[in-house]
């Protein structure tokens, strides 16, 4: 419930953070759909990337074709560096587990993949723990408990 509720507040303010600013989206655990859906109804003009192992949304919370891209995301990510690298200002990346000794792998996986994608000043949301040295650490807006997730912006050029 935590995890929800400071996934709800953090989404509310990346998007006014992101309100001005060009650039695409890019969602790293689609679930069952619901973030997604979320996403896409409250920016509908934004291009919105989704990475995941297996499609598994529901019917009515499923990308379009040439938006989800399915298998590991440690190999994924990296194949579309070409296409979106620099080019994103959100990424949503919810793939922590209930297995606590894989998330640490999970972490430190995500480190490594998605600041490639990232615009300058782009926001990166997680529910784990990033290493991301060069990024800042932002604190979480009102409404989201504490550690329940994170927020890191890349510098500005």
């Amino acid at each position: 419930m935590f995890r929800l509720q400071a996934q709800h507040a953090c989404l509310a303010w990346a998007f006014e953070a992101i309100r001005d600013r060009p650039g695409l989206v890019a969602e790293l655990g689609l679930g069952h759909g619901r973030t997604y859906d979320h996403l896409r109804n409250l920016l509908p003009d934004r291009e919105i990337y989704v990475f995941d192992r297996a499609n598994e949304a529901y019917p009515d919370c499923q990308p379009p074709e040439p938006y989800l891209v399915i298998g590991d995301v440690k190999d994924t990510v990296p194949a579309m560096y070409d296409r979106l690298g620099g080019k994103v200002v959100l990424a949503n990346t919810d793939l922590g587990t209930f297995d606590a000794s894989l998330n640490p792998v999970i972490a430190a996986m995500v480190s490594e993949v998605v600041p490639p994608l990232m615009a300058p000043g782009g926001i990166i949301m997680s529910d784990l723990p990033l290493d991301l040295p060069d990024y800042e650490r932002i604190a979480l807006p009102p409404g989201a408990p504490a550690d329940a997730y994170r927020l890191y912006r890349k510098p500005a050029l």
